[in-house]
């Protein structure tokens, strides 16, 4: 919306990075298909693929064997992100990732802001995109220090298991960590419940104590183990495209009306405050 002045309006994006060092707990599949049902939600989105298996890149229906330009060449090169952007089948922009990626993590380690580059690059698109979600690799590496370090949220999906808890605990530490060290608004948007079976006690105990200690950042919708779901990724689709009435799709459009609602619930809080109070 044009505007000029005091009373310019811009629209910032929010960006998550999607994290949990625990592998095969659902991390890529939230990405793709929180992606999807935010463009359903009529939002802009963008999704940056920062795993170097490139599996949010396949699973977006892009080949991440045929790719010439990548997140790698974002962080490592500097290139400007925009050119890296392709568009996707599902509606969503995507900035795709290969194995070329694994490079950047050692490279970055020699490089002067090593921790910034993607918080610098984004910066670009500050105004582009409603939000921003960035697939981390299952490690505590540089590539994910990155996303953490431009990310003002991080979504967290595990699986309701024992294991489960002890590696949220290290992740915890390590956002705390980061908070303190190179981003203070960094924040834990929320705890998503992946592969859900209400009918597991295990389950049920897991839940109840995400609960107590999380409360709210704990997302109400929870996503069921569903067969169409894990099947979609193969076709290169999220599940909406792929089987829009299976019980997988049903919940991310679930997650994805969870977070719009709560995003803007915090415009709305921050809009009522006093300008000097809410910069």
């Amino acid at each position: 919306m044009p505007a000029t002045g005091n009373n310019r309006t811009k629209t910032l994006s929010k960006i998550f990075a999607v994290a949990n060092q625990k592998g095969g707990v659902g991390k890529t599949t939230t990405c793709v298909n929180l992606a999807a049902s935010l463009v359903a939600n009529k939002r802009r989105v963008l999704l940056i693929d920062l795993d170097p298996q490139g599996n949010a890149t396949m699973g977006s229906g892009v080949d991440k064997s045929d790719l010439q330009l990548s997140s790698y060449d974002v962080l490592a090169s500097l290139l400007p992100p925009r050119k890296a952007i392709v568009k996707t089948n599902s509606g969503f922009d995507l900035m795709p990732a290969n194995g070329d990626l694994s490079a950047a993590e050692v490279e970055l380690l020699e490089m002067d802001g090593r921790e910034s580059r993607l918080r610098d690059a984004l910066a670009q698109l500050s105004e582009e995109y409603d939000y921003i979600i960035i697939d981390c690799p299952p490690s505590l590496n540089m590539l994910t220090v990155n996303a953490l370090c431009a990310a003002g949220g991080v979504i967290i999906p595990m699986q309701c298991e024992y294991y489960a808890l002890e590696g949220l605990s290290a992740l915890v530490d390590t956002i705390t960590q980061i908070q303190q060290a190179a981003n203070p608004a960094l924040k834990i948007e929320g705890i998503l419940r992946t592969m859900y079976d209400p009918r597991n006690s295990l389950t049920s105990d897991v839940s109840d104590q995400l609960n107590e200690y999380f409360g709210e950042r704990l997302y109400r919708t929870c996503i069921p183990r569903n067969v169409r779901l894990a099947e979609a990724p193969s076709f290169g689709k999220p599940a909406l495209e792929y089987d829009r009435n299976s019980k997988g799709a049903i919940a991310y459009l679930a997650l994805a009306g969870e977070i719009t609602r709560r995003h803007a619930a915090n415009q709305k809080t921050c809009a009522s405050r006093p300008i000097a109070e809410a910069v």
